[in-house]
C-alpha cells in the first residue's frame, strides 16, 4: 500500500508560501523583509492555481517560493537588521534614563552591515554586471539632480553626484558614447563598453519635487544595492585603463561649480622595472636541506632515464625556467587543416588594422563655444566624448579652459532669436564671420548620424527638422523621411496620369468601362477579355487599363485579407481569459492611438505640402 498524502504537504501547496507566512518564518518586519527581497533579487511568483498555493483559500496574496524564503534566512543581512533592531532598542532605554556615555558607546558600535557579498552573488562575471547598469545609472542621475530634502541625506546626494561624474569622465576618456537624444523627460545617452550596450537617462536641470505619494524607502533600499553595484563596476573600468579610481576632487574647482572637471583622472604608477627576484623555497626533509631546484632535477633525471636516448631531439632549443635551469621551448606545429583556408583567416593583427565603423574623433578638429542659455553639463560631455574641446562663460560656471575671445573657436552653441547688433565693432564682426552659429540640435543630430551635418538648416534663428530618435523604434512609427519618399512617388503617379491625354467623349461609355475593369480583378479570363475589348473601343490606353486592373485586384486582395484576419482575431479572442482579454484590448488601444497621430501628421504634411505648391 502507497503512503497517504496529506493535503497540503505537497505540490503548490508545498512549493509557495504567502507574504504572512515568510515574514513570520524569517522573524522580521514587514519593511525588513521588502529590504531583504529587493537586495537579493526576490519577487513575487504566480502560481498557475492560487487556490491550490493557498491551501484551498481564494484570497488575495502574494506568493513567493518556498526555497527562496528558506535562502534568506541565512543571510547575513537579516542578521545585521535584526542586531540593528536591538540596538535601536538600547539607544532609545539609554537616551530615556539620561545616560549619555552608554548612548554615546553604542552609537559609536552602531552595527553596519555591507553588500559586497550580495554583488559576487548576484553577477558572478564582470560582463553581467555591466549589463545590468542601466537601471543603475538612471536611479544615480536622478538623485544626483535632486535638491535637499528632509527625507533624503544631503550625503546620499553628494555620492550619487560623485558616482555620476566618475561614469561621465571615464566615456569621455574611452570615447565610448555612441547615440543621443533629447526627449521630454530627459535627454538619452547610449555608450558601448566592452562590447556591451547601455543606454540611461539623465533629466534636465530643472528643480525636482519629490511626490508625496512616492515611497522614497523602496527607491533609497534600490539606490543603496545600485551604489554599491556601480563602485565594484567603476574601479575595474578604472583600473582596466590604468586609472587611479577614485578620482581625486579638486576642492576650488568644486567650489567654483567646475563639474566634472573638478576630478582630476591620475595615471596609475608604473611599475618598478626591476626584474622580480625569484624565492627558492627550502624545506627540511630527514635533516637535509632540500630545495625546489634539487627537486625538478630529481625529477629531470628520473624522466630521462626512463626515456628512450634515441628518440630525443638533441639540437631542440631550450630556455631557461624558473630554477635556473633549460627545458624545452614549445614547437609550433603546422595546421593539419587546409593550408589555404588557414592562410584567408583573420588574425588579431589583421582585426585590429580594420577601421572603425564609429567615427569617435568628430569633433576633434573643432572649437565650440557655449551660450550661456545653453545647457553646459549636456554639451560639454556630448562634444568632450567626441573629442572637441569647449569653454564656456563664468556664468555657467568655472573651469573653462579658454574665454570668448580664443580665435581658436570655431563654432558657438546659441539658443536664442538674431537680434541685430547696430554698435559692433570690425574686430567682433570679423570674428563673427569666422565662427559658426549653430542650435543645440545641430551637435546631437551629427552624433546620431556619425558625419558632420551642413550647418545652415542648424542656424540661429532657423526652423530646425524633426529630431528623430536614433533609438530602434517600433514598427509603424512616423518616419517624415519615409512619408516624403511616398508623397514623391505619388505626385510621379500624378504627373504621369496628368500627361496622359486620354479623353472620353460618352459619359456612359466611361462608366461601362470602369465597372469591366472593376470585374476584372476576378480569375475569370472571358471577363477580363470583354474588359480589355471595351477599354479598346472607349479609345483608353493599355497601359492605363492594365494599371487599374492591377488596382482592383489589389483591393480585392485587400479585403479578402482583412475579412480573414478579423475572423481569426475573433475566433483567438473566444479563447482567451478575461484576463488576456482587457490586455489584448490596451494593446490594441494604443496601436490604434499611434496609428491616429501618425494619420494626423501625414495629413497635416500634406497640407503644408499643398499649400505650398500653390504658393510656388
Amino acid at each position: 500500500m502507497g503512503r497517504l498524502r496529506q493535503k497540503g504537504n505537497a505540490g503548490a501547496a508545498k512549493a509557495y508560501v504567502t507574504r504572512s507566512i515568510a515574514i513570520k518564518k524569517l522573524q522580521c518586519s514587514l519593511a525588513d523583509f521588502r529590504r531583504l527581497c529587493i537586495l537579493k533579487g526576490i519577487f513575487p511568483r504566480e502560481p498557475k492555481s492560487r487556490k491550490r498555493a493557498n491551501k484551498g483559500s481564494s484570497a488575495p496574496t502574494s506568493f513567493y517560493y518556498a526555497k527562496d524564503i528558506a535562502y534568506l534566512a541565512h543571510e547575513p543581512v537579516l542578521k545585521k537588521l535584526r542586531e540593528h533592531k536591538a540596538f535601536a532598542k538600547k539607544l532609545s532605554r539609554a537616551l530615556g534614563r539620561g545616560e549619555w556615555s552608554s548612548a554615546k558607546s553604542l552609537e559609536e558600535n552602531k552595527p553596519v552591515y555591507k553588500l559586497d557579498h550580495i554583488i559576487k552573488e548576484r553577477y558572478p562575471t564582470f560582463i553581467d554586471a555591466l549589463r545590468d547598469i542601466d537601471d543603475a545609472l538612471c536611479m544615480i542621475f536622478l538623485f544626483a539632480s535632486l535638491p535637499s530634502n528632509p527625507r533624503i541625506p544631503p550625503s546620499l546626494v553628494e555620492n550619487c553626484s560623485r558616482l555620476a561624474a566618475e561614469w561621465q569622465l571615464y566615456i569621455m576618456r574611452s570615447h565610448s558614447l555612441r547615440k543621443a537624444f533629447l526627449s521630454i523627460k530627459g535627454v538619452y545617452y547610449q555608450a558601448e563598453v566592452m562590447d556591451q550596450t547601455i543606454t540611461w537617462l539623465v533629466p534636465y536641470q530643472f528643480t525636482q519635487n519629490i511626490p508625496v505619494d512616492v515611497d522614497v524607502r523602496v527607491m533609497l533600499t534600490f539606490l543603496e544595492l545600485y551604489q554599491t553595484l556601480l563602485g565594484f563596476v567603476f574601479f575595474k573600468l578604472y583600473t582596466d585603463v590604468g586609472l587611479v579610481y577614485p578620482p581625486p576632487l579638486d576642492a576650488k574647482r568644486d567650489e567654483s561649480a567646475a563639474g566634472v572637471g573638478a576630478y582630476l583622472l591620475q595615471e596609475a604608477s608604473q611599475k618598478s622595472d626591476k626584474p622580480a627576484v625569484t624565492k627558492v623555497k627550502v624545506v627540511e626533509v630527514e635533516g637535509r636541506q632540500v630545495s625546489g631546484r634539487d627537486v625538478y632535477k630529481t625529477i629531470k633525471n628520473i624522466a630521462s632515464s626512463s626515456s628512450n636516448a634515441d628518440d630525443m631531439d638533441v639540437d631542440a632549443p631550450t630556455v631557461e625556467n624558473n630554477f635556473g635551469e633549460t627545458e624545452e621551448e614549445f614547437i609550433v606545429q603546422p595546421s593539419k587543416s587546409d593550408a589555404e583556408m588557414a592562410s584567408s583567416l583573420p588574425t588579431l593583427q589583421s582585426l585590429k588594422a580594420l577601421p572603425q565603423s564609429i567615427n569617435t574623433s568628430l569633433f576633434a578638429p573643432y572649437t565650440f563655444w557655449l551660450s550661456r542659455e545653453t545647457s553646459r553639463p549636456i554639451f560639454e560631455f556630448l562634444v568632450r566624448s567626441f573629442g572637441g574641446k569647449i569653454g564656456w562663460p563664468a556664468s555657467s560656471g568655472g573651469g573653462s579652459p579658454f574665454d570668448e575671445s580664443d580665435d581658436s573657436i570655431t563654432h558657438v552653441i546659441i539658443d536664442r532669436p538674431v537680434i541685430e547688433q547696430p554698435s559692433e565693432t570690425d574686430e567682433q564682426r570679423e570674428r563673427r564671420l569666422k565662427r559658426r552659429y549653430v542650435q543645440p540640435q545641430w551637435v546631437v543630430d551629427s552624433i546620431n548620424a556619425g558625419k558632420i551635418l551642413l550647418e545652415a538648416p542648424y542656424a540661429q534663428g532657423q526652423t530646425l527638422p524633426p529630431h528623430l530618435s536614433p533609438f530602434g523604434e517600433y514598427e509603424g512609427a512616423y518616419d517624415p523621411a519615409a512619408l516624403a519618399n511616398e508623397e514623391a512617388a505619388a505626385d510621379e503617379d500624378e504627373s504621369e496620369i496628368e500627361g496622359e491625354d486620354v479623353e472620353i467623349e460618352d459619359a456612359d461609355l466611361e462608366n461601362e468601362v470602369l465597372q469591366a475593369v472593376a470585374t476584372a480583378a476576378t480569375e475569370d479570363s472571358a471577363t477580363l477579355r470583354a474588359a480589355e475589348l471595351a477599354a479598346e473601343a472607349a479609345g483608353i490606353d493599355p497601359s492605363t487599363f492594365e494599371k487599374e486592373v492591377a488596382k482592383s485586384r489589389r483591393k480585392s486582395k485587400k479585403s479578402s485579407s482583412n475579412g480573414v484576419d478579423e475572423a481569426e482575431t475573433d475566433m483567438n479572442k473566444m479563447m482567451m481569459s478575461n484576463k488576456q482579454k482587457k490586455l489584448y484590448e490596451k494593446v490594441k488601444h494604443s496601436q490604434d492611438k499611434r496609428n491616429l497621430e501618425r494619420s494626423k501628421l501625414e495629413e497635416k504634411k500634406k497640407n503644408l505640402h499643398k499649400q505650398k505648391r500653390k504658393l510656388g
